[in-house]
């Protein structure tokens, strides 16, 4: 993980330290209480907003260096997150342990991993629980301000609908937008936003 060691050791924080714009539209789905799995989260931006609702936040990273910042953003907020070091094909995916599961830009896996972690993102779902998913479309490799270079890591909608089949479909979006996060994600963007329901 030195790669995303060396990006996130520069001053100050990578994509920011306000939440995506899409876990803010999505807030209304998390209940003070509920158990909320934050993954490969950096630094913090998204758990500790979330913990901010009252949720119970576990957030885990592979980056010692972005948990570090976690951190110290958590307890500017005044909030608690349970921070933890982890490769996520390490990660082991309780079940149905969370309310819902949260996973923003997260497209370093190729399809292969990527299939495992959604399985595993499933299976860590209680039933009912809400899975809340936000990413780049293909095309967002020639628009060049942020994610990877490999189209082969984005979604689109119907990869999705496959990866969750069965799960209820309450937003799936592919849209342009104005992103400014941090020096990491700034300027015309290819989103995806997804939330879908656990069926029982």
């Amino acid at each position: 993980m030195a790669g995303w060691d060396d990006r996130y050791s520069a001053p100050g924080y990578l994509f920011g330290t306000e939440p995506a714009d899409f876990v803010r539209r999505q807030a209304s789905l998390i209940a003070p209480g509920d158990r909320v799995l934050a993954l490969a989260d950096g630094e913090g931006r998204n758990s500790v907003f979330v913990a901010g609702l009252g949720a119970i936040v576990t957030a885990m990273d592979a980056s010692p260096v972005a948990l570090d910042k976690a951190r110290a953003l958590a307890a500017e907020r005044g909030v608690a997150v349970d921070f933890r070091l982890a490769d996520i094909d390490g990660w082991r995916w309780e079940e149905a342990a969370y309310d819902v599961v949260l996973a923003v830009f997260i497209q370093f896996a190729p399809p292969g991993q990527r299939a495992r972690v959604f399985a595993g993102m499933a299976q860590s779902l209680r039933p009912g629980g809400i899975l809340l998913l936000h990413g780049y479309a293909p095309r967002q490799v020639g628009y060049g301000t942020g994610g990877p270079d490999n189209p082969d890591h984005m979604y689109t909608l119907p990869m999705l609908a496959k990866g969750f089949a069965g799960f209820d479909i309450l937003v799936a979006r592919d849209h342009d937008a104005e992103v400014a996060e941090g020096r990491g994600h700034s300027g015309r963007s290819a989103l995806i936003d997804f939330v879908a329901r656990k069926p029982g």
